[in-house]
């Protein structure tokens, strides 16, 4: 009952100073995010093809009172779909990790039907100085160095494949922040969490500094209950830039490595910008082959969302080209190296105003499609068929 109170407390707390901030706040108080994506997804050995359309509506808000500020951001989900399942490749999932306050409803939930809503920011920060942050509530938290595969990232990652990355998912924790020099930055963080086997807090640590031209950091502490430590580093070598980073991590008495290292640099072809990269992730936690799926699927790490990838050994290649000031075309290729099944993604996305934007592109997934009892998944990407999509996205 004191858990629900305090829970509830935070909420109205954020709640009445939203309402109340407009007052003395300056104009644009109050920003939106309305996006809409059609898309239709080929049929596979296991699903019918089919089409679906996802639509994302957001409202968000930051005022700040003097040393106070207050985060909200509170925005509605819905799907239609011409069959029962996720649309391809869970494109316009939100992502979850077993958040501790209740701040998810859902509206309806029919065969053809998904409506959610939730607040995805809710969260009040005190800054007593320049140099110390305290924060409260469901916030988004980023501690990953490479720009893809971040398995050293323990706040919600992106998925390597979400085309949609404007907003990260927030996590429910108390946090704070200091700066003891321009350069150099301490990040503690407080997370309770609900997982299937009971409550867990993960109590965290990093340090982060700037020395020559590298970033270097370091975290350690308990994470969902196991003792782990962290690295990253991100600096240049000659022209290209270097990022990297990994885990080390205490599972049943066992001492789990997770890491990533990636190169990346910005060229100029026919007076266009073009950048282009590459990461490979190393991933002892995952699957080192298809008879292995089942059980990473499974697993309460993977509830969790601490997977982006399935596979032990993975790469990422992604390159982007701006055809004309407003035009821009893009590729991912992801590819399994354990069971050498990839992913497709070329993509186009046009500018059609300061607050408004048109993207599409395709996904096509290559590799073994055999389905067995003992194999479910007989790779990685295989199954996944090829989706076509479409998103109109405006921001007010």
């Amino acid at each position: 009952m004191t858990s629900r109170v305090l829970r509830w407390g935070l909420v109205g707390g954020c709640l009445i100073t939203l309402v109340a901030a407009p007052a003395s706040a300056q104009p644009g108080w109050l920003t939106g995010y309305l996006q809409t994506v059609p898309l239709f997804s080929g049929s596979t050995p296991l699903t019918e093809s089919s089409a679906t359309e996802f639509s994302r509506f957001r409202l968000s808000t930051r005022p700040v009172l003097g040393p106070l500020d207050f985060e909200v951001a509170y925005e509605h989900a819905l799907t239609l779909r011409q069959r029962d399942g996720s649309a391809g490749f869970s494109l316009g999932a939100v992502p979850s990790g077993g958040e501790w306050l209740d701040l998810d409803w859902t509206v309806a939930e029919e065969e053809h039907v998904r409506w959610r809503h939730r607040f995805d920011r809710l969260n009040v920060g005190w800054s007593p100085t320049a140099t110390l942050q305290v924060s409260a509530g469901r916030q988004a938290v980023s501690w990953g160095t490479t720009l893809y595969l971040t398995p050293a990232d323990p706040f919600l990652p992106f998925s390597p494949a979400d085309p949609f990355r404007q907003f990260r998912g927030g996590v429910d924790a108390a946090r704070v922040r200091l700066y003891p020099t321009p350069l150099s930055q301490v990040d503690l963080v407080l997370r309770p969490s609900h997982t299937v086997t009971g409550d867990e807090v993960t109590a965290l640590g990093r340090g982060l500094a700037t020395w020559h031209n590298w970033e270097l950091s370091g975290w350690g502490g308990s994470l969902y209950g196991d003792a782990t430590a962290a690295f990253g580093a991100a600096g240049g070598l000659g022209s290209w830039a270097v990022r990297s980073e990994g885990t080390l991590r205490q599972i049943d008495g066992a001492v789990v490595f997770r890491g990533a290292v990636g190169f990346d640099r910005l060229l100029q072809m026919g007076g266009r910008d073009l950048s282009v990269g590459f990461e490979y992730q190393r991933d002892n936690l995952a699957a080192a082959n298809p008879g292995e799926y089942l059980r990473v699927v499974l697993s309460e790490p993977f509830r969790r969302g601490e997977f982006q990838v399935l596979g032990r050994d993975e790469t990422v290649v992604f390159a982007a080209y701006q055809l004309h000031p407003l035009v821009g075309l893009s590729g991912l290729w992801l590819w399994n190296l354990n069971d050498r099944s990839a992913l497709l993604a070329p993509s186009l996305s046009y500018s059609a105003g300061d607050e408004v934007s048109v993207s599409g592109g395709v996904y096509v997934g290559v590799g073994a499609i055999t389905v067995t009892p003992e194999r479910p998944l007989a790779s990685e990407y295989g199954l996944s068929g090829t989706t076509g999509f479409a998103s109109i996205s405006w921001f007010f």
